[in-house]
């Protein structure tokens, strides 16, 4: 798909994925993260916002030339890393406070989604934040929908449920890990002494 346009689905144009990118932004629980984990950044646009939330971002795609892009956009950002990266053989080394699977789960098939899964819970440390958003309606490629992929997120050990926003277009849901002794991660109101 790559090889015909830089950027095959329109990212950076379209009105739906702007809105899509800014929600997800809009839906991190913390003002900062210490280092977070974006793969399957495509182009790069989600990663430019992830970056303004995050002292460190790895961000990876399998797809050379969209790699090439996303390093493009992102080369004022000296604390963004964007790397060609295949998964699940292929996972960056060290943890992570925020992991975001957006547009990537539905094309694994049952295996590789849940070493995807199995991956993400164990680099994500204790209370850090898995966000996972995918288009909701049937593809011939994919393997599944937002709707399909939130139980099957939702049945990983260890994950905390923090918010879950379903449109027709789209499933955006944020987890929490939970800590060494099981709890979940206070809410953003419980962090400033609110409740």
């Amino acid at each position: 798909m790559y090889r015909d346009t830089p950027d095959p689905w329109h990212l950076a144009e379209r009105f739906y994925e702007r809105r899509k990118y800014d929600l997800t932004v809009a839906s991190l629980p913390l003002p900062r993260y210490r280092r977070a984990f974006e793969p399957a950044c495509s182009v790069g646009e989600l990663t430019v916002r992830l970056a303004e939330r995050c002292e460190e971002l790895v961000a990876c795609d399998r797809v050379e030339s969209a790699v090439a892009t996303a390093r493009e956009r992102t080369a004022h950002l000296p604390h963004v890393d964007v790397r060609r990266l295949a998964l699940p053989e292929e996972w960056p080394d060290g943890s992570f406070d925020l992991v975001v699977l957006s547009e990537l789960l539905y094309y694994f098939d049952a295996p590789g989604l849940h070493e995807v899964l199995t991956r993400t819970a164990a680099a994500l440390e204790p209370g850090g934040t898995l966000v996972t958003v995918h288009w909701n309606h049937p593809v011939p490629d994919h393997r599944g929908t937002g709707s399909t992929l939130a139980g099957t997120v939702a049945s990983v050990p260890g994950l905390t449920p923090v918010a879950d926003h379903r449109e027709a277009d789209f499933v955006l849901q944020v987890y929490a890990r939970t800590g060494p002794d099981g709890s979940p991660a206070p809410s953003p109101a419980a962090r400033e002494g609110l409740v």
